[in-house]
């Protein structure tokens, strides 16, 4: 058996990772993961073939070559080579979770200390038992802060992410209804996205807490070292807490902080809505936390711009579209329809895509974001998938599409002008298609 001292000699000499036949850059090193309809381990052959320098197996029967590194569990050695990895780093590592908003909150984070230090973070969305790994393991020497995104959907992995990353700071961005299938309640959000709150109050590590998110201040109170943040109007230094404003929300987030220099920063983002401001205020608190300059912060957030189907503000046919079509939950709807019904135009229209996952909840949670919906200044409704299918939508006016490709036929005919529209949906609905050309 290949031990994990053993497997790291192999990495340092190799230190690209793949677990993926399908991209697989010479030299590098391939994990044979298993999964419910493959088994790695039976592409040894081909991976070698194919250019990689070593393959990791746990299938005796599939070592074809002295290529092949033989250990207990695959899985299990990815995830204690990038814990080995993440141990030659002696620098915060920032771990970044919560209900909705992670990615954007770590884009934004990463390019506001970017802009001052040698940054490694979280490519995509690559925030589970495999990404997270895979991410640790893709951090170049040199790296003087790592932002790790961490996800879940059931009880432990969080916990399980934290002894993988080690992270010494950490963030949530907000708790809300994610993933019911597997949390079961709110109740049960809490206590799996807590389980970072749990990681730092054990190892000694700093919580950043939004004191603006209902349930934060009092789930990082078990942590003992916290730093604070808040919106405030208008600024005025609080000793212990860091400070932001909002300028505005529409047609773009607008903050303002203080300086260590004392003078006022506004800031004018690519990003829209209020729930933006959320995760424009994160960064700002980081940026000022780890003493970027008040004027790379400034620029860093001005430059980013969002991509990726999360919160693009994008221009068709005469139309504005807010395309958040990345994931939805309640928690994720509700500000999203808000954002709609503050763009400036003659006519909104909302079309929303099914929140997957949402378990016993799910008919409950959608005829409640139906309702939400029906009672905003709002002139179409549109919905897709099957679980908006079986709420009374005909009684608000709303039309029913049992998919995407049918919600894009009807998309394809209509004539927009002055008009402003959402596409927000979970990912398996794939919103983002009723745009395509």
């Amino acid at each position: 058996m290949t031990s994990v001292s053993e497997l790291y000699a192999y990495y340092l000499a190799h230190p690209v990772v793949s677990t993926d036949t399908r991209y697989l850059p010479k030299n590098c090193l391939f994990f044979a993961l298993k999964g419910a309809n493959f088994d790695g381990n039976t592409f040894a052959a081909q991976a070698l073939e194919q250019g990689a320098a070593y393959v990791v197996i746990d299938n005796l029967d599939c070592q074809v070559s002295a290529r092949c590194l033989l250990v207990p569990d695959v899985l299990q050695a990815l995830q204690d080579l990038a814990n080995h990895h993440r141990r030659q780093f002696d620098i915060p590592v920032i771990a970044i979770g919560g209900s909705n908003g992670k990615t954007t909150t770590k884009e934004l984070v990463s390019s506001v200390l970017s802009a001052h230090y040698p940054c490694h973070s979280t490519k995509g969305n690559l925030n589970n038992h495999i990404g997270v790994p895979l991410t640790l393991l893709s951090m170049p020497a040199g790296t003087e802060v790592a932002i790790i995104e961490m996800g879940t959907n059931q009880p432990g992995d969080i916990a399980e992410l934290c002894r993988i990353a080690q992270p010494t700071h950490g963030l949530l961005t907000n708790i809300g209804k994610e993933h019911l299938e597997g949390f079961g309640n709110l109740a049960g959000v809490k206590k799996a996205e807590g389980e970072l709150f749990d990681y730092l109050a054990i190892h000694g590590g700093c919580a950043l807490v939004n004191l603006s998110e209902k349930y934060l201040p009092k789930m990082a109170q078990k942590v003992p070292m916290r730093v604070g943040y808040h919106r405030v109007e208008p600024l005025l230094p609080e000793p212990g807490i860091i400070e932001v404003s909002m300028i505005a929300e529409a047609p773009f987030v607008q903050a303002a902080f203080l300086s260590d220099e004392g003078p006022r920063v506004a800031v004018t983002t690519q990003l829209f809505g209020q729930h933006n401001f959320q995760n424009v205020m994160t960064a700002i608190a980081l940026g000022i936390y780890f003493k970027v300059p008040a004027s790379k912060i400034k620029t860093a957030l001005e430059e980013y711009q969002p991509s990726n189907n999360r919160s693009q503000l994008l221009h068709y046919q005469g139309a504005t579209i807010l395309l958040d079509a990345y994931n939805a939950n309640p928690s994720s709807m509700e500000p999203a329809l808000q954002s709609l019904c503050a763009m400036p135009a003659q006519k909104r229209i909302a079309i929303l895509g099914d929140m997957l996952e949402l378990g016993e909840d799910s008919q409950k949670e959608h005829e409640s974001i139906l309702r939400f919906a029906a009672k905003l200044k709002i002139d179409q409704i549109i919905l897709v998938g099957k679980e908006f299918g079986k709420t009374p939508y005909a009684r608000v006016g709303a039309l029913h599409f049992a998919d995407n490709k049918a919600a894009k036929h009807w998309f394809d005919a209509q004539i927009f002008e002055d008009t402003a529209i959402l596409l927000k949906g979970s990912r398996g609905i794939c919103l983002e298609y009723i745009l395509a050309s």
